[in-house]
């Protein structure tokens, strides 16, 4: 198996894995980030620029570097390649302006947006973006199009990683959507005004790494930070059945596919299963689900109660009691 160093790191893979997958496979700090590529979905990827790192040697056989930065997600790994992404000060300027690119036209706004909380460019823009921005015109915009009654369009927050596009492609029936006209002017939309119904069509909200496309169902009604994720399933004849349940109170927000560590779907749910069941009664709970605690969304989640239970009577029996001297206040 090819071996790879990254960030001085080194790891044996299997041939023609990626450079950014490699780099996942070691974990932590030296995964780029990855706003366009989707396991997933076949062919998706080098399109947002942001999982650009540097081969400063090509391989045993041919230890040339390559002459400019390339995205990880594309370049599969080759024996005794080495590549730096955080250790590289080119890459991390190179990623800032990328960031900067993506921020140009890019809306305010996180204060009125569904996917505030869980936004991969909010998290990007805190890791790598630059306090402030040189672009003095004004941003794109564009008319307002309806492209269904559970799918809300936001084109001005669209940064064409064309996600969306793959979903329609590979998981739906019909295709009915898709990237229109070129350069600064290009945007998501359907083709005579249809709309977007096909049963697997919701998993365009789960792929979107942004807030252009939300989910018209949980439209403003609560932030993710204030709903508790569990995991669940029922028996569903169109797709798994395995889904991630967003509970404010005892009332059932919204339903999504279940994600993993770097955001991705792990299965694909149909339409029933995510507009249809919005009772407790319609799905068997298995637990809490696990969050990162760096994520907004862990704030007064608690995952094991029982276990936090136990720990805290642990904690008391083991201080001291506190002695009196009668005059107890």
């Amino acid at each position: 198996m090819p071996k790879v160093t990254i960030d001085g790191i080194s790891i044996e893979v299997p041939e023609g894995t990626s450079i950014l997958n490699a780099a996942r496979m070691i974990g932590g700090e030296i995964v780029p980030p990855a706003m366009c590529y989707y396991t997933k979905l076949e062919t998706s990827g080098g399109y947002c620029r942001t999982c650009m790192v540097k081969v400063v040697k090509g391989s045993e056989k041919d230890p040339r570097p390559m002459p400019k930065l390339v995205a990880s997600c594309r370049q599969p790994v080759m024996d005794g390649m080495e590549v730096q992404n955080i250790t590289s000060p080119e890459v991390v300027e190179a990623r800032a302006g990328v960031v900067e690119f993506l921020l140009m036209n890019h809306p305010l706004d996180c204060p009125i947006c569904d996917q505030a909380g869980e936004c991969n460019l909010q998290d990007l823009g805190y890791e790598h973006g630059k306090d402030g921005t040189r672009y003095e015109f004004g941003r794109r915009e564009f008319e307002k199009k309806d492209i269904g009654d559970k799918i809300q369009l936001h084109m001005t927050r669209c940064i064409l990683c064309y996600r969306c596009v793959k979903v329609a492609d590979q998981l739906c029936p019909s295709r009915v959507h898709g990237v229109m006209n070129r350069g600064d002017v290009a945007e998501i939309s359907t083709y005579i005004e249809k709309a977007i119904d096909n049963e697997m069509s919701g998993n365009m909200i789960d792929v979107c790494p942004v807030g252009a496309l939300t989910d018209k169902t949980f439209r403003f009604k609560s932030r993710v930070w204030f709903t508790k994720p569990v995991e669940a399933h029922r028996n569903c004849t169109k797709c798994s059945g395995n889904v991630r349940l967003w509970f404010k109170g005892e009332d059932v927000l919204r339903v999504t596919g279940r994600k993993d560590q770097w955001g991705e779907v792990k299965e694909f749910i149909c339409n029933e299963c995510r507009y249809d069941k919005k009772n407790v009664s319609d799905w068997v709970i298995e637990q809490p689900t696990h969050v990162d605690r760096h994520s907004v969304i862990s704030q007064n989640h608690y995952e094991n109660l029982k276990q936090m239970k136990l720990d805290t009577q642990r904690l008391k029996a083991k201080l001291p009691e506190k002695k009196t001297n009668g005059n107890t206040k």
